[in-house]
């Protein structure tokens, strides 16, 4: 039987056969109209974390052999990790030689490399390596410090790989492990302004912008969790990935809104976002980002739980139409390279799915780390290959791949091009590889005059791919004695996103572009606007203002990207800029769905009235409302808050209870244990809410000490439900554990175990003792002492107590029994060990044998093999 089936095929193979190389692509699924190839493997590279292609087609790889030794063991930091080199010689898709470029001790699983002529940039966390080959013999030959003190040494969320962006920058980030860096001098960072960089106000993971002499740093975003690597359009528009926190269907896609929050962690105290918080997220993946709060830019796209890696933009024409211009993604715990179409959604963008370009449907051993484009249009795909990722874990250090996925049969032909002439300069800039970009960038800036006559060609082809038009403007900004005159002709682009080109280079030229802004503030086009928001953050002029309302005035409310755009663009001017908001706002600020997102959004204590109107209008449903009650969290603004959330409090309506509480919640808890009106607010509302969870949550927060005498007949009344465990939980909490022996002195047989009861899931010290004592006690009850034996094994410092209990043979009869019985669902295996001893065996019933049926003598010889 002839087997074709490529399912077929490949689960013919054993274990050891499917580890093969030469089996390699038979493990792959490929999309339609593509074809994988080998374009190296093991031994030739292993556990290839990052890669890079350039200009001449080469694709570099950093080695992560000794990644997390004290995790995964064997290493070799003594020798260090490789900077590979590997070359097609004759276009067949495969590479034919394959070069050290650097080998050393300090590279320890390095994460990322950027290649530009003969120069490498290396990220390792707590550096930044360049590395120079100054004779062309494809050996590192210098090795300076470009940055140090970043943290996340091993560490999969420190700093990761540098890419270049359309305007002639470099980009980068660094996961929440990386927190801060400094120059390879140790100086400290200063931005474009001069200033010092503190990163004390940035939060967790952040994407960067530099020159490139790598100075003029600029955060650019914040509050990323491990953003592995960031890719720019030829718009200058920025997207990123992120990895949750493992097993919450958390990974996202992100459109990186400059200057924008993106939520890991809240943005007021830092807590996690498995704190509960009013407005919930109804989807954990949602709530992951505080994707409900003010001022956290959403997600483009969650894709579930992966490892989400390496990124780019394909901006080629080789592949399938249907993967131009879109964003393609490494996911090494999806296994898969796929990519991820991106459609205008108001101010911002949607994605309509995801579309796979290479999945390792049979070989779940395929981890794709990084794509990358080929100056020819094609993808390297770098592979770490192996049975785990994540959990800082590997298994097989021995192996690695690279595939090459074009159409089939394409050869790898890399164009060649004369940087030293205009013309041929201008068409390498349009070569889908950065790196070829690179090059071409920098000769055009370089050539000058002689090479504007092309680029002005190129920016004025309307048949042409405006992609390919925006880059020839970026580079047109930046020859010196630019005539503005190209800059002008796109301000009046069809295409919006010449449009907000012309805007972005504009602001990178001008000290202060607010003119330019300002004539584009009117335009039709929603993301035109949002650009402009964007570009008043931090500039404090009258003009900016003016800016600031029109966009205001335009808005009308229902598209989460403008008004976060809005909430960007005022940034540390809410004070100035909400009044003169409410003059032009009419009468009823609040009374459209604009003005009740701006609301919202306004971080000065003059929005609290408007908000408190919001908070409290029973027209709408209390679900509704809960985003006014969280924006009251984003206020410093003690007392005006306090009475706001007060006078919410006292508007009667159907789900007044509801209000109340959550009104308590937000209120400062000083505030209203140190107030008659706060006291007498809350007083009421411990009455109303008296035996439910809400009294619970009350009491939790503001631990009212004359309220010790009804958690304690509600910890007795109810000892047998979830609410009376709460209730004898606080009571031991606030009331302390004099109070309650106190009491539990004074109460008759049924009663003290009810109270004893209550206690049996606390765990702390006090109700442990407790337990302990009265099971210990011959003068108690007897079933007062089988109960606390009982109970005393519901928590895991309980069952601690009983092992103790046990081997000191303490007790015997009847409590010993229910002492065992209590921790007889013992869920440790070191306690469940400990206790074994302590336990009957379990009786083993005989099973006769039919005498018929029993073997002889001679048929036992033969089974044993005897002769």
């Amino acid at each position: 039987m002839v087997i074709s089936d490529p399912d077929s095929i490949y689960a013919a193979l054993s274990e050891p056969e499917r580890r093969f190389s030469r089996n390699a692509v038979a493990g792959l699924k490929v999309a339609d109209g593509l074809e994988a190839t080998l374009f190296s493997s093991e031994p030739d590279i292993t556990n290839p974390i990052n890669i890079d292609v350039d200009h001449r087609g080469r694709v570099w790889v950093c080695e992560a052999y000794n990644y997390r030794p004290a995790v995964n063991g064997k290493s070799e930091l003594g020798v260090g990790d490789r900077i590979v080199i590997l070359e097609d010689k004759d276009g067949d898709g495969k590479s034919d030689v394959t070069k050290i470029f650097y080998q050393g001790p300090e590279l320890a699983a390095p994460l990322g490399i950027w290649v530009m002529g003969n120069k490498a940039v290396v990220s390792q966390s707590p550096y930044v390596w360049l590395f120079t080959d100054t004779d062309g013999d494809d050996k590192a030959d210098v090795k300076e410090i470009l940055f140090k003190g970043i943290g996340g040494s091993q560490n999969d969320a420190g700093i990761h790989a540098f890419v270049f962006g359309p305007d002639g920058k470099f980009y980068f980030n660094f996961g929440n492990a990386g927190r801060q860096l400094v120059d390879g001098q140790d100086r400290p960072l200063l931005d474009k302004y001069e200033r010092p960089i503190d990163f004390r106000q940035y939060k967790q993971g952040v994407v960067f912008r530099c020159d490139q002499d790598f100075t003029k740093v600029e955060i650019l975003a914040e509050n990323f969790r491990n953003g592995f690597e960031v890719a720019v359009d030829s718009y200058g528009t920025m997207w990123q990935s992120d990895q949750e926190e493992p097993g919450n269907e958390g990974d996202r896609v992100s459109y990186v809104m400059e200057n924008g929050n993106f939520g890991y962690i809240d943005e007021m105290n830092g807590s996690s976002w498995r704190i509960n918080r009013t407005n919930l997220e109804d989807e954990i993946p949602r709530r992951h980002w505080h994707q409900n709060d003010p001022g956290v830019v959403p997600n483009l796209l969650q894709t579930g739980s992966g490892f989400p890696m390496g990124m780019t933009i394909y901006e080629g024409d080789l592949l399938p139409r249907r993967y131009w211009d879109q964003i393609l993604l490494a996911d090494a715990g999806q296994h898969y390279v796929s990519s991820f179409p991106v459609q205008v959604d108001g101010a911002g963008y949607k994605s309509t799915g995801i579309i796979p370009l290479v999945e390792g449907t049979r070989d779940k051993w395929f981890r794709p780390t990084d794509v990358c484009v080929a100056p020819d249009g094609s993808l390297i795909v770098s592979d770490w290959y192996d049975p785990v990722i994540g959990s800082n874990k590997m298994k097989d250090k021995s192996r690695g791949r690279l595939f090459r996925i074009a159409p089939p049969g394409t050869p790898y032909k890399i164009p060649v091009y004369d940087l030293t002439i205009p013309e041929q300069a201008v068409k390498a800039l349009q070569s889908p590889n950065l790196s070829m970009r690179y090059m071409a960038w920098n000769a055009c800036v370089k050539l000058g005059w002689a090479a504007e006559p092309f680029l002005e060609e190129l920016l004025r082809n309307v048949a042409l791919n405006p992609r390919l038009r925006a880059r020839a403007l970026w580079v047109l900004n930046r020859i010196e004695g630019f005539n503005y005159r190209s800059l002008d002709i796109a301000f009046r682009e069809i295409n919006p996103n010449l449009r907000i080109t012309a805007l972005r280079a504009v602001r990178q030229r001008n000290s202060d572009p607010t003119e330019y802004i300002k004539r584009l503030t009117a335009d039709r086009d929603p993301q035109v606007r949002r650009e402009c928001a964007l570009a008043i953050n931090h500039n404090h002029t009258y003009e900016a203002l003016d800016v600031w309302l029109q966009l205001a005035k335009q808005y009308k409310g229902n598209d989460r990207w403008s008004v976060e755009a809005l909430s960007v663009g005022a940034i540390g001017q809410w004070e100035r800029i909400f009044p003169a908001w409410l003059a032009n706002a009419g009468s009823n600020p609040g009374g459209t769905d604009a003005g009740k997102d701006i609301i919202w959004l306004a971080r000065t204590r003059k929005a609290i009235p408007y908000l408190t109107t919001l908070a409290a209008d029973t027209s709408v449903s209390f679900k509704s409302r809960l985003r006014y009650f969280r924006a009251f969290d984003f206020f410093h603004a003690g007392y005006e808050k306090s009475q706001a959330l007060l006078n919410v409090m006292t508007v009667n309506s159907s789900d007044r209870i509801e209000v109340s509480k959550l009104a308590l919640l937000h209120l400062d808890k000083s505030f209203v244990t140190n107030s008659q009106q706060g006291l007498t607010a809350l007083n009421k509302l411990l009455d109303e809410t008296y035996g439910t969870e809400d009294y619970i949550e009350l009491m939790t927060r503001y631990e009212i000490e004359s309220e010790n005498g009804r958690l304690f007949k509600l910890a007795l009344d109810k000892s047998d439900e979830v609410i009376g465990r709460d209730a004898g939980r606080l009571l031991m909490e606030q009331a302390g554990i004099s109070f309650v022996s106190q009491k539990l002195a004074g109460l008759n047989e049924k009663q003290k175990s009810a109270l004893l009861a209550s206690l049996q899931t606390v765990g702390s010290p006090e109700s442990v003792y407790l337990l302990r004592n009265a099971a210990l006690d011959s003068d108690q009850p007897l079933s007062v002492r089988k109960n606390a034996a009982r109970y005393l094994g519901a928590s895991w410092p309980g069952e601690e107590a009983v092992v103790k209990i046990l081997k000191e043979d303490r007790l015997d009869g009847e409590v010993k029994e229910a002492l065992l019985e209590g921790v007889k669902n013992a869920y440790r295996e070191d306690v469940k060990r400990e206790l074994a001893p302590f336990f009957p065996p379990p009786v083993v019933e005989a099973v006769a044998v039919p005498v018929d049926v029993q073997p002889t003598k001679e048929k036992k010889r033969r089974r044993r093999g005897s002769r």
